[in-house]
């Protein structure tokens, strides 16, 4: 009775905010002229256009404009005075545009705190990785990420970013000046094309002894058999021990695209990946679950989250196959099983 009293708070909660109860409510008091009543429509089921820039282009243009909306985050806890990381490189990384998309995504959904929390997640893993012997990290889609310039790790480490070339040149002009702490390397490419990236894989596996991968904000954008063409492709190179992955429920991909679908598809990149098996979709392509982890859980022990959130945080995390009402989202640790 409790997790169903909670269960439907959360839905009511999400589909009626304040502002909505008083629009429902309000009426013309004009002299002589009738009341109106607007129906009312709960913000999961309105559709609303994509906003456009002065030039009449989409706030997001393509997959790179995500990126400057992701650094937007990072550079607002990096402001924080109990910020979870630092990245003092986030807020020039994110720019006029990427400013300008958050404010926009802000009007459809007010909680920013999952961005943050994907980014404490995967920064927490690479650690641990590293502590534990890895020599190579490999960032498929590495957008403006800045852990080789932010993060404290050995210089002994390589590091590795693979992207397209518009949004790699970006980042370059916008860190010139700056060192890394690693060693790092960047390479230019669109990881759709295959061949190109087994070639690539091949390469960079006869480099390393134990490599993680690492696909932060990638895999949403995929479709499945995208993602597990991807999955093979990895498990080849026998030194690509471990992946860390960002999933979300079915039920928490089609929450996100009634909110902010409409941004994205303006620039084609709408969200394709919320598998209903969870991290076990990645065992049949070469990998296995080795922890999940919780966005929602974490959120809750670093105080990110208001109060009915943070009892939320107190429900058991549902097993896949996920119930596909229900909303979840964590990032994975796996490693390879062949």
């Amino acid at each position: 009775m409790r997790k169903q009293a909670l269960d439907l708070g959360f839905w009511v909660l999400r589909d009626v905010s304040l502002a909505d109860r008083k629009a429902k409510s309000r009426q013309s008091f004009e002299p002589g002229v009738a009341p109106v009543h607007k129906p009312f429509v709960p913000p999961r089921l309105r559709v609303y256009p994509p906003p456009l820039m002065a030039d009449s282009t989409p706030l997001i243009r393509n997959i790179s404009d995500t990126a400057r909306w992701v650094a937007v985050y990072r550079a607002r806890e990096t402001e924080r005075p109990d910020a979870m990381f630092r990245d003092p490189f986030a807020r020039r990384l994110a720019g006029t545009r990427g400013e300008e998309i958050a404010a926009a995504v802000e009007t459809r959904t007010p909680e920013s705190w999952p961005l943050p929390i994907r980014t404490y997640l995967f920064d927490t893993f690479i650690a641990e990785h590293v502590r534990q012997g890895g020599d190579l990290v490999v960032n498929l889609a590495a957008g403006l990420d800045a852990r080789p310039y932010r993060m404290d790790l050995p210089r002994s480490l390589q590091w590795v970013e693979v992207d397209l070339p518009e949004i790699l040149a970006y980042k370059e002009g916008v860190l010139a000046g700056e060192t890394p702490r690693v060693a790092l390397r960047r390479v230019r490419l669109d990881l759709a094309d295959r061949p190109k990236r087994q070639e690539l894989f091949a390469e960079l596996g006869r480099l390393a002894k134990n490599a993680l991968i690492i696909t932060e904000g990638l895999l949403i954008y995929l479709t499945p058999e995208h993602v597990g063409a991807l999955a093979d492709d990895l498990a080849a190179p026998p030194s690509f021990r471990r992946w860390v992955v960002d999933l979300v429920s079915p039920g928490l991909r089609r929450m996100l695209t009634k909110q902010i679908g409409g941004f994205l598809e303006a620039g084609n990149v709408p969200f394709k990946f919320g598998p209903e098996e969870g991290a076990q979709f990645f065992a049949p392509h070469g990998w296995r679950p080795v922890e999940v982890r919780s966005m929602l859980k974490t959120a809750a022990k670093k105080w990110r989250l208001n109060p009915f959130f943070h009892l939320l945080s107190f429900l058991p995390d549902p097993k896949p196959p996920f119930d596909q009402r229900r909303p979840w989202g964590g990032s994975a640790l796996l490693d390879r099983n062949r």
